[in-house]
């Protein structure tokens, strides 16, 4: 019986890999990270931003819908758009 729920898509949840930082870099004062998330087979494009302010960390964590097939990719573009957003926004991301 088995056999036929592997053949037909019956089989077993799909092994989920936990978020984990992937590459990091400091840009502008803040550290930026690239974290790992998995979408079936591709990795979704997701980060954190972090800044101490006044002696507190800040952070501000994004997920995009961009998905990659390797995971060099999803860094390099995840470190990019977390410089883009600091550019653009600042220390406004960190405000509710």
């Amino acid at each position: 019986m088995s056999f036929w729920k592997n053949l037909f898509g019956g089989g077993g949840a799909t092994k989920s890999i936990e978020p984990a930082v992937v590459g990091e870099e400091s840009y502008k004062g803040y550290a930026i990270k690239a974290i790992t998330m998995t979408v079936g087979s591709e990795y979704q494009l997701a980060g954190t931003i972090e800044k101490e302010i006044d002696g507190e960390l800040k952070s501000y964590k994004f997920v995009r819908a961009d998905r990659f097939s390797s995971k060099e990719d999803v860094v390099s573009f995840s470190l990019a758009k977390g410089r883009q957003i600091i550019d653009e926004q600042g220390d406004a991301i960190f405000r509710s």
